[in-house]
């Protein structure tokens, strides 16, 4: 029994690692919160606090199945043309752009500050799919 209680210790601290890495990204002002369009927070942002116990449970109760890794990295695989393993971020920005639905500046602005790297200026995309996805074993 206490296999199983360490485990989903374990499974929850890893939950909340992520959830930090992913609010912080939009936590442009490093001032623990995130602007929210939400009726049901009329003061127009959310408080990491709030939002972690919530996002928390969300995970545990798996109410929304994630994309699994191999399913991103082949909707990677098919925009890098040349395999070189990498999108430059003009490359990034034209697909975010003009193919599909395209991202609001600010989703865009977002999206590149956590996905980009600054010293090449490109995406590892395997790198970038280990960040997003969460294990779920």
């Amino acid at each position: 029994m206490a296999d199983e209680k360490d485990r989903e210790e374990i499974v929850v601290a890893e939950f909340h690692k992520k959830i930090k890495e992913a609010f912080e990204v939009f936590d442009h002002e490093s001032t623990n919160t995130v602007d929210v369009i939400e009726e049901e927070e009329p003061t127009g942002y959310i408080r990491f606090e709030k939002f972690l116990p919530v996002m928390t449970e969300i995970l545990l109760e798996r109410r929304y199945r994630p994309i699994p890794e191999d399913v991103l990295l082949r909707a990677f695989e098919v925009l890098d043309t040349a395999k070189r393993g990498f999108l430059t971020k003009d490359e990034l920005i034209k697909y975010m752009s003009e193919e599909g639905e395209p991202f609001s500046q600010e989703e865009m602005e977002e999206m590149l500050s956590a996905a980009i790297d600054p010293e090449s200026n490109s995406v590892n995309y395997k790198d970038y799919i280990s960040m997003m996805v969460i294990d779920e074993n």
